[in-house]
């Protein structure tokens, strides 16, 4: 049996169950190549309690992605072991409450685009029936929106949406690699939040930005708000956009 990738609408429904007593068990936390999301990174090392430097450190590896320019981050598998996620347990995923978007979307894929004109983010989905997987045989039959409801994958993709828009910006005004300081400077708001968060305060990186009094106090304690401040920053120091 080949992989098999079908389109799906919202109200479509397929059916899906994985749990340990089926033989493939694990089989898709094998022979990875995974990417991961600001907003993938900022839950991965809070569940881990690490800081984002020591996290990105220890378990990913960064690339320049070929046709954004842009840093990308991977996360680093064992490769004397098939390949397999670092996280993975013979019992399951013991990150699972904070396992990655593309994780939480399986079988499901779903592909967005942002319209230039009016910003309106397109989302389409697609059911992946990977040939070593035994759950699409089985299980409880779902609709895609009460599958996104179930995963709780809601607030990845919105957050992945606001990544999406940065990436659709790089393209579109500076094409090519950045250089070393701007891509420093992507690095930090996007994904190592924590080196970003004290580069704010200690090198009043606020200055100019006309704020909310409560603001400050919201980056220094609230890693989502953070995160959404650092795309603003992105957005607005590297490609003059508000």
């Amino acid at each position: 049996m080949e992989n098999n990738i079908s389109p799906l609408l919202s109200n479509d429904t397929f059916k899906f169950s994985c749990t340990q007593k089926i033989s493939c068990f694990n089989e898709c936390c094998r022979d990875l190549n995974q990417f991961l999301t600001p907003y993938d990174i900022l839950r991965l090392k809070n569940q881990l309690g690490l800081t984002s430097s020591i996290f990105l450190e220890r378990y990913t590896t960064r690339h320049t992605g070929p046709e954004t320019g842009l840093p990308i981050i991977t996360l680093k598998t064992d490769s004397a072991h098939e390949f397999k996620c670092p996280f993975v347990t013979a019992s399951g995923c013991r990150v699972y409450e904070d396992r990655p978007s593309s994780c939480r979307m399986y079988p499901l894929i779903r592909v967005a685009s942002r319209s230039r004109e009016t910003g309106t983010v397109t989302e389409q989905y697609m059911l992946l029936k990977e040939a070593h997987c035994l759950g699409c045989k089985q299980g409880h039959q779902w609709t895609v929106r009460e599958w996104i409801e179930n995963q709780e994958v809601a607030i990845y993709n919105q957050m992945n949406d606001m990544f999406m828009e940065i990436i659709g910006l790089k393209n579109r005004l500076l094409p090519g690699p950045l250089d070393r300081k701007s891509g420093l400077m992507f690095h930090w708001a996007c994904y190592d939040l924590d080196t970003f968060r004290s580069h704010i305060f200690d090198k009043d990186l606020l200055g100019g930005w006309n704020l909310d009094p409560k603001t400050p106090y919201a980056l220094k304690h609230d890693d989502i708000e953070l995160l959404q401040f650092g795309f603003k920053w992105v957005k607005e120091t590297l490609f003059g956009k508000t």
